[in-house]
């Protein structure tokens, strides 16, 4: 799934020109996000139930509250076979390979010598990974620390936001510069993670849980727009480095290059940052573990987006930044390095 991701966001980055970038890999990755709510939902369904019949084989006797009951743990997995073998078809009958774009490993690791590849690891990092981590941790942390709500009904929602809020913005990006939209976004992701200290700290006052419940929704919202706005960063710094590394090269030939080491960098800052879904339930384990409390874990995520929140606008967006000038240009047409002049 994570190869299967990485790869499509790599091929689609090729179809578009500057301009609806940003907006192409938005709605291509938040569709693809939106799995993590589709398995949320659709996962405790189909395990009480014998969708496959004979051919998903018997399910196992569990113990109830209410006595014994029976769940078909298998169609969790198997639930997803007839989709996954759809898609296999259509990519294998219907992708473009694109093949003027193929590049040998050889030629994709040059971006480990590249600065801003490591740069965009930490910052998708800070967007992707926290989307995927929290999608992960949240149910857990909310049973652990509202136990009398049954939040599992709700843990759905959170993945489901930030994967409708990636799809749907991705044009701002477009409109006002990644850089830009990056820099709110970290701001507001720790006015998100404040918001969730503030209501785990009253949780034993009434209405604490939807608070609670509220701040992390808005996180999530955030994440899915600093998900297309990170990746609409890529394509534009890589366009921007090729006029420094290659000066005395063809126009085509720095926007071929440009466009090949960007879906790389893409594909790579990809896989870094699905280690969310580790490092964030992993802290809230550690913090519980030695404080009692998920709070150290919080006020880490937060000193983690404070540093992007400098990173973002030291390299990026001051004046003086690589995408200064890109993004206040008042016409991106005025761009020496627009595709459609390829």
């Amino acid at each position: 799934g994570g190869g299967n991701f990485a790869s499509s966001m790599s091929n689609i980055s090729f179809f578009f020109p500057k301009a609806e970038k940003g907006n192409a890999l938005a709605l291509n990755a938040g569709l693809g996000n939106l799995g993590v709510s589709v398995v949320q939902f659709v996962v405790p369904l189909v395990i009480t139930m014998g969708v496959f019949g004979w051919l998903g084989g018997p399910p196992q006797a569990v113990a109830e509250a209410s006595g014994q009951g029976r769940l078909w743990l298998q169609n969790a997995g198997f639930i997803w076979v007839p989709f996954i073998a759809v898609s296999a078809f259509a990519a294998w009958f219907g992708m473009n390979d694109i093949a003027s774009a193929r590049a040998s490993f050889a030629e994709q690791s040059v971006i480990f010598q590249r600065r801003h590849n490591w740069i965009m690891c930490w910052l998708y990092t800070g967007t992707f990974g926290s989307f995927i981590g929290y999608s992960a941790g949240f149910p857990l942390l909310s049973k652990l620390e509202f136990p009398e709500v049954n939040a599992l009904q709700y843990a759905f929602l959170g993945p489901l936001v930030g994967a409708l809020s990636r799809s749907l913005t991705g044009w701002v990006s477009d409109r006002f510069g990644g850089g830009r939209v990056t820099f709110w976004v970290f701001l507001g992701m720790i006015a998100g993670v404040g918001g969730v200290l503030f209501f785990l700290g009253i949780k034993d006052q009434p209405g604490a849980f939807w608070g609670f419940f509220g701040s992390f929704l808005f996180l999530f919202f955030v994440t899915g727009v600093g998900n297309a706005s990170t990746f609409q960063m890529i394509p534009a710094i890589m366009r921007k480095e090729m006029n420094r590394l290659m000066p005395d090269a063809d126009l085509s030939d720095r926007l071929r290059q440009s466009e090949k080491e960007s879906a790389a960098i893409i594909g790579f800052t990809s896989a870094i940052a699905a280690y969310g879904a580790f490092f964030i339930p992993k802290a809230y384990g550690t913090s519980i573990a030695l404080t009692g409390s998920p709070d150290a874990a919080l006020w880490g995520f937060m000193l983690f987006y404070v540093s992007c929140v400098f990173v973002t606008w030291q390299v990026y967006t001051r004046r003086g930044g690589l995408l200064f000038d890109i993004e206040h240009r008042s016409s991106p047409a005025s761009s020496s390095l627009q595709p459609a002049a390829a």
